[in-house]
């Protein structure tokens, strides 16, 4: 039998399979047949080689660290408290806000965008960058080399202020809280949450650290009025968890955080938040601080007297507030981690003169050249001011 021209194309193969093997007499031209109408197929149906990566990717995910942590654990080993759950819908289908809030290398894959175009705080306004203070300080600087700080300054009256790594991000232990306190009062006046209202004490939300809470009784009754005292007089980390609940999580707080125009501030980390996680910038800490005091449009009198009563009476007086003379009033809010120290708040002197000032320490683990600093810069500023 005269040797046949061998055709490869997808159609003569279709005509008659059988045919063709018992023609050729060749099981190797069949085996290239399967082949081709196997390819031939693929390139008819993309649509299901693309779906058969879409699910093998999505298996991965689950067993990856970001699906582990946000899915597969919500499924398989739920919150013991039954109030707090999961948002799936977020996970499977995040906002132009918010795409992930999943570690990768030690950090959040990605994050809230700030609203800077329709932010609900005001930026503070600079007037002179005040040369001789800030020498004042770097001199100080010198002196404790093992102390890497970011100072910010800012005076009501002339605008002047003073920024040392001011927009450099800080781990800000248990500062915040600050911005805790202010979602809060946010959500309150909105209607939402109301001083009033009662939380119980659970084993979901007691945790070690500051505070006395994770001392009382388990189901205990407390008032967010009386749990907003505690996390800022007592730095309380338990009655802030339950707060943080109650505010949507982090991710509700990151999300109002974003809303206020604030870029760099961030909660990623229950309380205590002990690897520093949670961070923010001396310069944004002291722009919440200012619309706290000055925007009539962000807050009410009544929220201003409230969060003025609480930071009024922090227990911890040892740092900003040990440089400043007797009878000026101090509105703060401080932390306390081992690698780092600081305190943020708006200072009255007895004359009226009135500023913001935040220092934020990096430390060597514990050291006392911490509080040392801050207290002596505190004083430097002080006594420039009133002098």
């Amino acid at each position: 039998m005269p040797k046949r021209a061998y055709d490869y194309s997808y159609s003569s193969y279709e005509y008659n399979r059988y045919e063709r093997v018992q023609n050729y007499g060749n099981v190797y031209q069949y085996r290239d047949y399967k082949r081709l109408k196997t390819k031939a197929k693929r390139k008819k149906n993309p649509l299901k080689k693309i779906l058969s990566k879409i699910v093998a990717i999505a298996l991965l995910m689950l067993f990856m660290p970001y699906g582990f942590n946000c899915i597969t654990k919500s499924l398989f080993a739920p919150s013991p408290y039954k109030n707090i759950k999961i948002d799936m819908k977020e996970y499977a289908y995040p906002t132009t806000k918010y795409l992930s809030n999943a570690w990768f290398m030690g950090d959040r894959s990605f994050r809230y965008q700030a609203d800077t175009k329709h932010a609900k705080m005001r930026p503070l306004k600079e007037s002179v960058n005040m040369p001789s203070l800030k020498q004042d300080l770097l001199n100080l600087m010198e002196d404790y080399p093992q102390v890497k700080p970011a100072i910010y300054f800012w005076d009501f009256d002339t605008h002047n202020y003073v920024d040392i790594n001011a927009s450099k991000i800080y781990s800000t232990a248990s500062i915040i809280k600050l911005p805790v306190l202010i979602d809060l009062f946010k959500e309150i006046e909105n209607g939402s949450i109301s001083l009033d209202d009662n939380m119980a004490l659970t084993e979901y939300y007691r945790t070690e650290g500051s505070g006395n809470l994770q001392f009382k009784a388990e189901n205990s009754v407390w008032s967010v009025d009386k749990l907003a005292e505690v996390m800022i007089t007592e730095s309380d980390n338990s009655a802030t968890n339950m707060l943080i609940s109650i505010l949507g999580g982090m991710h509700g707080v990151n999300q109002s955080i974003r809303d206020w125009g604030i870029k760099n501030t961030e909660l990623q980390t229950w309380l205590p938040d002990y690897k520093g996680t949670n961070h923010s910038t001396a310069k944004e800490l002291a722009q919440m601080l200012y619309n706290i005091e000055t925007n009539d449009k962000f807050l009410t009198d009544y929220s201003r007297k409230k969060i003025h009563n609480y930071m009024g009476h922090v227990h911890n007086n040892r740092l900003i507030q040990a440089g400043i003379g007797k009878g000026s009033k101090f509105y703060h809010k401080t932390g306390d981690i081992g690698k780092m120290l600081g305190d943020a708040g708006i200072v009255i002197t007895p004359n009226g003169k009135k500023y913001i000032v935040v220092i934020l320490a990096n430390r060597p683990h514990n050291s006392i050249a911490g509080k040392e600093f801050i207290v002596k810069a505190s004083e430097i500023i002080y006594n420039y001011v009133v002098k």
